[in-house]
């Protein structure tokens, strides 16, 4: 009878190990996962000032947009949420195609082969950016799975495994973006 117990608890404590280890495996993708998120953004961030500056040079005058590009991005530098940082990231998408967008009411800056490489780096992080939150909202899909299931529940819930958020885009960052080019 005693070496029936003693195989039982073996066996439940190989089924703890296992589970509670497969649990910081999930847990460590995820935070893999938003460290690629970050190192896009980070790109994305890196090349806004440098946006500026180019179309500062040829469409001064168009300050409000300027403005709220860098403010959106210096918003975005200080945010690790990734609810709070989505609302901003939207915002700055949004800003971003503004400000692509300036490039068809002025043709020197359309012409500029400057502008333009920007544009095809920002349009690079952009789908890096975008495989990354893919990969990341999996991450977070399998974790969530994993805390949630019978009976790792158990191991989840007493070592403090706990759901994290998923970065999804805000209702109102869906819409296309408008632009207004009347003075």
């Amino acid at each position: 009878m005693g070496m029936i117990v003693a195989v039982l608890a073996l066996a439940l404590l190989a089924w703890a190990v296992f589970a509670f280890n497969r649990l910081v495996r999930l847990r460590n993708q995820v935070r893999t996962a938003w460290a690629d998120i970050d190192v896009q953004l980070q790109r994305r961030h890196d090349l806004v000032p440098s946006l500026v500056t180019a179309v500062q040079a040829y469409a001064g005058h168009e300050r409000s947009v300027l403005e709220a590009v860098t403010q959106l991005r210096a918003q975005a530098i200080t945010l690790r949420s990734p609810t709070a940082l989505a609302q901003v990231e939207t915002a700055l998408e949004q800003a971003l195609g503004r400000l692509f967008a300036l490039k068809e009411a002025y043709p020197e800056l359309k012409a500029s082969e400057n502008f333009a490489q920007l544009q095809r780096d920002l349009v690079e992080v952009e789908d890096h950016l975008q495989f990354a939150r893919r990969f990341y909202n999996g991450s977070v899909r399998d974790f969530h799975n994993g805390i949630a299931r019978v009976p790792d529940v158990v191991i989840a819930r007493s070592f403090g495994f706990r759901e994290v958020e998923y970065f999804e885009a805000q209702p109102d960052g869906r819409a296309a973006v408008t632009v207004d080019m009347t003075p």
